[in-house]
């Protein structure tokens, strides 16, 4: 029997506006921002983790998690 990580992140194109706040999610327009928040973690090992997370509305009704991966500036979903 095979084992499946849930919730795995994985690579999304965001737009982004002022201060760096998504504006669309793939071709899907942000209607809100519900929150946004920083975890730094692991700094004592060599692969800290950073990243800013965003919950959004998605101007489709689908409320989505992304974050932005602060050590290299790549974008990912983490909810969908």
């Amino acid at each position: 029997m095979a084992v499946r990580r849930l919730g795995v992140p994985r690579r999304v194109t965001v737009q982004s506006g002022q201060g760096g706040v998504p504006v669309a999610v793939g071709r899907t327009r942000v209607d809100a921002v519900n929150e946004d928040w920083v975890v730094e973690d692991r700094w004592w090992t060599g692969k800290p983790l950073r990243r800013r997370y965003f919950e959004l509305v998605l101007s489709d009704g689908r409320n989505v998690v992304v974050f932005l991966d602060l050590v290299n500036g790549r974008w990912f979903l983490q909810r969908a």
